[in-house]
């Protein structure tokens, strides 16, 4: 006789499942294009549609799940780049280059997931908290530097929320039109951003070229 299954063993086996089939849908979505239907993902993962809404409450929610993961890849390419210790132009250089990558490998994930028809709202949700998780280490970043500059860093939040919302719009535009390479986007995209970075540090009389380091959470230690 079979042991009974505990009841952490099937929420294990559940949650293994839901994850099986949100990358076969992520799969889908590659092979399909961004108007993938339910009847696509549930054959790409050899399931019926009954049995994939089983694991999600609707199709929102199926495509909240591959929203997060398509986002995950692509903080997985900008997020080592904030962690570096180098000069600031490098820097934005390295985060405007991991954007451009991530999108240009996975394009359709990321139609998928922004422009989606139907879809707008669970869409824009990944969108947006991909775009504040950035915005809010780029803050820290700009942040310190103008502390360091002795200047205000009460604008450091907004400035790092318009320079996602630039680079994501640059970058919308570049995967559809593909009329210039990725190296000259990122080049023109690193020096308009730097410009105006290097022009407020250097009317502070601070060296612009010093590099850059996360600020800790509020209240703990040393900067990094």
């Amino acid at each position: 006789m079979q042991p009974p299954v505990k009841p952490g063993d099937r929420h294990a086996r559940r949650a293994q499942r839901r994850a099986e089939m949100v990358q076969a849908a992520m799969d889908a979505v590659r092979r399909h294009g961004p108007g993938v239907s339910v009847a696509d993902i549930a054959a790409e993962a050899g399931i019926t549609k009954p049995v994939l809404y089983r694991h999600f409450d609707d199709r929102a929610d199926l495509h909240r799940a591959v929203g997060h993961e398509a986002a995950a890849l692509l903080m997985a390419r900008i997020a080592p780049e904030l962690m570096k210790n180098r000069e600031p132009k490098e820097h934005i250089r390295g985060v405007v280059e991991g954007f451009l990558s991530g999108v240009e490998d996975e394009p359709q994930l990321w139609r998928f997931v922004v422009h989606n028809p139907g879809e707008h709202t669970p869409g824009a949700e990944v969108v947006d908290d991909v775009r504040q998780t950035i915005a809010s280490l780029l803050s820290s970043l700009i942040g310190e530097r103008l502390k360091d500059a002795g200047l205000d860093p009460g604008g450091a939040e907004v400035w790092a929320i318009g320079l996602v919302g630039m680079v994501q719009s640059a970058g919308d535009w570049w995967l559809e039109r593909q009329t210039m390479s990725r190296a000259a986007v990122t080049d023109y995209l690193t020096t308009l951003i730097w410009g105006g970075v290097a022009g407020v540090l250097d009317g502070a009389g601070t060296a612009p070229h010093a590099p850059l380091r996360l600020l800790p959470p509020t209240g703990t230690g040393e900067p990094t």
